[in-house]
């Protein structure tokens, strides 16, 4: 019995390592993901430009770190709906610094984007309702 628990908290250990690696497992569009990875994955979508690329960066870095302090802060007063509301209009207005610095083409082709990663999120959702019931 030992040598299994032993077995098996060993897997569990690698399985983790492996999605730590890997960004959390995530493939989505953007949650997880470091800012650099976001830009990179933007970059693939809608070419961007040298400039373009420094400041999502830094817009990106910016939403990193103000949704950090609001997950501590979430935690800390167990508040998860002022969370969620305060989260939201942050990617509101994080939505428009990056629309700010895309060219009108890009945007269009970011709007198209961003629709297509709230299906999949919808439909992932819809899967595990599902599966849990």
């Amino acid at each position: 019995m030992k040598k299994l628990m032993m077995i098996c908290g060993l897997l569990f250990g690698m399985v983790a390592f492996a999605q730590a690696q890997q960004g959390g497992g995530r493939q989505g569009g953007g949650m997880g993901m470091n800012p650099e990875a976001r830009v990179k994955q933007l970059d693939e979508k809608l070419k961007l430009a040298d400039d373009q690329k420094t400041k999502l960066t830094a817009i990106f870095t910016e939403q990193a770190d103000a949704q950090k302090k609001l997950r501590e802060e979430a935690q800390a007063s167990g508040d998860r709906a002022a969370m969620r509301e305060k989260m939201t209009k942050m990617r509101e207005e994080n939505d428009k610094k990056v629309n700010a610095v895309l060219t009108a083409e890009q945007q269009k082709t970011y709007k198209a984007w961003q629709e297509e990663q709230r299906a999949e999120m919808q439909k992932r959702m819809a899967e595990r309702k599902t599966e849990n019931n």
